[in-house]
């Protein structure tokens, strides 16, 4: 446990050792004060970022694919839920708490709890860390693609990705 007078914030590498927060049941990221934010997450939630990851490595096998990344933002430490990215990439990434460079792709799948206004930020802040391409998965397995431009109706990445992820 961190003593009382220690004023910086914890870093990534401290909160994922510390015991307290391991086998939690939701997912957590910080905001810009090092504050833990936690996200519940519902069974469907897993299974859309499973079924995207999957999918990721068929249509780009030449790439790398992972679940639950956590990337170093300028607002703190940001968890995609799936995440594509070239071999050069993560070799940057593979062995950090929390990746100085975001992967190529991120993908959010979006929780009730979340608002457009903060996912519109998490976009903007990955955009900033290096992506090429946020998709958002909706509760019902749809996904809208954005690259920095904004919105498109797929992804230029990967064109002939599903926009319908099956439940």
């Amino acid at each position: 446990m961190p003593s009382a007078s220690r004023t910086a914030p914890r870093t990534w590498a401290e909160l994922c050792n510390d015991p307290s927060l391991q086998d939690l049941p939701y997912k957590i990221e910080t905001n810009a004060r090092g504050q833990i934010v936690m996200s519940p997450t519902y069974a469907w939630h897993g299974k859309y970022a499973y079924r995207i990851a999957r999918l990721l490595e068929d249509h780009l096998p030449d790439g790398q694919v992972s679940v639950e990344l956590a990337i170093r933002t300028t607002e703190g430490t940001k968890v995609a839920d799936a995440i594509w990215c070239s071999v050069e990439r993560w070799g940057k990434i593979k062995d950090a708490y929390d990746a100085p460079i975001a992967p190529e792709i991120c993908v959010e799948v979006l929780s009730p709890a979340n608002t457009e206004a903060e996912m519109e930020a998490k976009q903007a802040l990955y955009f900033e860390a290096g992506a090429k391409e946020v998709w958002l998965c909706d509760a019902e397995g749809t996904l809208s693609f954005y690259d920095a431009s904004g919105a498109r109706d797929r992804s230029r990445q990967v064109p002939s990705f599903p926009a319908q992820i099956e439940s």
